[in-house]
């Protein structure tokens, strides 16, 4: 990144305890959305207020986190920080994008699968960032941060397809392929192909107040600089190069590869 836009990179908190029921918790899960070819990300904007941010919101009951997460960035968001007592209030937003999680080497403190069919890999689709926020005085709010890319064209199509014979239900989008390296995956686009972004994704009418956009990587790490979606941004880039050099030059599972 850019030294010129490249602010102070927000460090984790000292470790808590607490506690709280499921009346008590909300579960919520964002995505930074990388067009690898373009080397651009998804970035909302809230056209009153004056504020950018990367799309997120709450995972459905019975929803693994990672997929609320592709469908969050597809279809709505909750944010917006409240000037009382820190809590925040509840928005939903269209972002627009089919996205899938996008697997990169990460430092992370989660054992390895236990698989011998399963050939080892240093990439992983595991939160690269956890934030703690309060939405009452007595309920917890949970976010987990994770990375993904645009779909290429023709997952994009059979999705639509899908979704229009399904009544315009949300179609879960197939995994990046484990034996797929990224040079191979910009290859699946035609020079000057731009993601499609779908229109009336979201819930609430408010939605008009927002707007996203494919921006340059650095232009979207200034835009939201002073929050940690700015590192959320920058780990995802960084990821992204950091397999490419291991795709380019093999895995030696001795040496660490996160950066």
């Amino acid at each position: 990144m850019a030294a010129s836009i490249s602010d102070r990179r927000p460090s984790s908190n000292n470790p808590v305890i607490a506690n709280f029921d499921s009346a008590h918790l909300t579960v919520a899960a964002g995505v930074a959305i990388f067009h690898l070819a373009t080397s651009r990300v998804v970035v909302c904007y809230h056209s009153t207020e004056r504020y950018w941010f990367l799309p997120k919101g709450r995972r459905d009951a019975g929803e693994d986190s990672g997929t609320g997460a592709e469908r969050e960035g597809f279809e709505e968001v909750i944010k917006l920080p409240s000037t009382r007592l820190s809590i925040i209030k509840l928005i939903q937003l269209q972002s627009g994008y089919r996205n899938r999680l996008l697997p990169i080497p990460l430092h992370h403190r989660q054992p390895k699968a236990h698989n011998p069919s399963v050939p080892a890999t240093p990439f992983v689709t595991e939160p690269v960032w956890t934030q703690l926020m309060p939405i009452a005085r007595s309920s917890q709010y949970i976010l987990f941060w994770y990375i993904a890319e645009t779909l290429p064209p023709d997952a994009e199509v059979q999705l639509s397809q899908r979704s229009r014979n399904k009544d315009g239900a949300y179609q879960m989008p197939p995994p990046f392929p484990r034996d797929t390296t990224l040079k191979d995956r910009v290859t699946l686009e035609q020079e000057g192909y731009e993601p499609v972004r779908h229109p009336n994704t979201g819930v609430n009418e408010e939605e008009a107040l927002y707007e996203s956009y494919l921006l340059p990587v650095e232009e979207a790490v200034h835009k939201l600089r002073g929050t940690v979606m700015a590192d959320v941004v920058r780990k995802g880039w960084e990821g992204i190069c950091a397999r490419k050099v291991v795709e380019e030059q093999g895995y030696d599972e001795g040496r660490d590869l996160a950066m």
